[in-house]
């Protein structure tokens, strides 16, 4: 085994486990999100803001447009948030927790879809089931148009 980078230092447990988060959304799947189901270019977050629906509650915001698309991928998601929310570790732990309450919803909405999510802080220390309440009437807005 090699020696530690310090002396006297002892190995440190790994952080990218399924645990390391303490999400008790259930058990970690490897379903993740492919750059097929994500928003990706300016332009479209462009078209998002400014053609889409907006819809708002206490942890995100988010914009829906309605695109007419050939393949059957799926809607597609993409996250912003600036740098005044916090540091880089609220930033990505906010995106992760809509994430994942969205992608148990995700097959319930309509392929077409393009949504933009913009986490709020409150997002951060939400409980789970307000998380999963805003979600629920993200897709439900997302299904009556």
């Amino acid at each position: 085994m090699a020696a530690p980078c310090l002396p006297g230092a002892e190995p440190r447990a790994a952080t990218s486990s399924p645990l390391a988060t303490r999400e008790p959304f259930g058990t970690p799947t490897n379903f993740g999100f492919p750059k097929s189901v994500r928003i990706l270019r300016t332009s479209d977050f462009r078209k998002a803001y400014n053609e889409g629906k907006r819809f708002t509650g206490r942890c995100f915001a988010a914009f829906c447009l309605r695109v007419p698309r050939e393949s059957d991928d799926g809607p597609r998601l993409g996250f912003t948030v600036p740098r005044a929310f916090g540091r880089a570790v609220l930033r990505n732990r906010a995106k992760r927790r809509i994430r994942e309450a969205l992608r148990v919803r995700l097959p319930e909405v309509a392929p077409e879809w393009d949504i933009v999510i913009n986490p709020r802080r409150p997002a951060i220390a939400a409980p789970v089931e307000e998380l999963r309440r805003e979600v629920d009437r993200l897709v439900a807005q997302c299904r009556k148009q």
